[in-house]
């Protein structure tokens, strides 16, 4: 077979992006505007819930979330340790401390099992994080905690969904990212979701500078000379309506794109099937999985080399590979800061050194998941 070059994850863009953008930049208003409001209105009907706002990236979504649920200098939040760096960064913008709690092995998500002996009076909030595409247990987590604001890390989870309720529509607040490894794209940029009047609100003036109304709003109101009045200190992580203008025709395609790539979930679930050293990832009963990552486990106790040879192997075929995520607390900014021990979360540990996120995104066919596929068992 022809050797092939493929990529971790594409996005999946054309002309119908491309024309998109024109209005935008035909108009002259491409700071947050109409196409923006457009892309939060659509977003919110998809996630069934009251209120969407767009912001640069999830990182900043994630600090005005736990901003807005009230997190402060001094609080601690809960955090998984296995997650992409943001989800704890996000803590200490906020002046708070991650409290880090190990992961479910089999699912990457946190252990709801193990977060009661996390839990101080300094507690405030949970951040879930609905890693890969698959949500956390937000009921079960709700039920145990139910003085906790939630603030659910959806950065891979548009369209997921957990006992028919879409992320985002889960917790207090729900964030999700436009990355470009993402399902959906806006190349950067991200939403955030809440059912709640209140937070709304201090979302809303919190990403526009601390602003009583809008840019927009200002503009085409009676008196457009007049400034906007300022009563809380904010931050400029609005989005350009450029993006929002893309974000409304990927929106449109979400979830076609997570109906293709649950097909092919299964296609390489069926195909390694039979590989007694890679383990693929399971789906439980109720869950709707986004796949915004393909992650696979391997058992360096019966594979033919270690992880990050296998790897090596794949990437010289041209078949990209990464690590799922990495463990935050073995990241040395953290490690450092709080003195923890890589063996402190073994599962998350565990999730650093032996997980390995295969190719999977909407730019692929047939023949490249065969490729891969036939890759992978020549190892065996």
């Amino acid at each position: 077979m022809e050797k092939r070059s493929i990529a971790i994850g594409l996005p999946s863009m054309g002309i119908e992006e491309w024309e998109a953008c024109k209005g935008p930049i035909e108009s002259g208003w491409i700071t947050q505007g109409p196409k923006v409001k457009e892309f939060e209105t659509n977003f919110a009907l998809r996630h069934n819930v009251k209120h969407a706002f767009a912001v640069s990236n999830c990182t900043t979504a994630l600090h005005l979330g736990l901003l807005a649920c009230g997190v402060k200098e001094g609080d601690e939040v809960i955090v998984p340790a296995f997650t992409w760096v943001s989800t704890a960064n996000a803590v200490k913008y906020c002046g708070a401390k991650p409290i880090f709690v190990d992961i479910d092995i089999n699912t990457f998500n946190i252990d709801v099992d193990k977060i009661e002996e996390k839990i101080t009076d300094k507690t405030t909030a949970i951040i879930p994080v609905h890693l890969f595409g698959l949500c956390s247990d937000i009921d079960l987590i709700r039920t145990r905690f139910p003085k906790l604001k939630i603030v659910e890390d959806g950065a891979c989870a548009a369209g997921s969904a957990l006992h028919g309720k879409p992320a985002g529509s889960l917790g207090d607040v729900g964030c999700f990212s436009f990355h470009p490894r993402k399902s959906v794209t806006t190349g950067e940029g991200g939403m955030l979701t809440t059912n709640d009047d209140e937070i709304a609100v201090k979302i809303d003036r919190l990403r526009n500078h601390g602003a009583s109304i809008s840019e927009e709003q200002r503009h085409h109101g009676p008196k457009p000379y007049i400034l906007s009045a300022f009563e809380m200190v904010g931050y400029n992580y609005r989005m350009t309506d450029i993006q929002g203008a893309i974000g409304v025709i990927q929106l449109a395609k979400l979830d076609k794109f997570i109906d293709e790539r649950d097909k092919w979930a299964q296609y390489y679930k069926e195909q390694l099937k039979d590989i007694p050293w890679l383990r693929t990832p399971e789906t439980p009963n109720g869950y709707k999985h986004g796949w915004q990552s393909y992650v696979t486990y391997i058992d360096e106790s019966c594979a033919p080399m270690k992880r990050n040879d296998i790897m090596e192997f794949l990437q010289q075929r041209g078949i990209s590979t990464r690590p799922g995520t990495h463990a935050v607390h073995m990241l040395d900014v953290y490690a450092k800061m709080y003195g923890i021990k890589p063996q402190d979360f073994p599962n998350a540990f565990n999730a650093d050194q032996y997980s390995m996120s295969i190719p999977m995104h909407n730019k692929m066919v047939k023949e490249d998941f065969d490729y891969i596929i036939d890759a992978i068992k020549t190892l065996s």
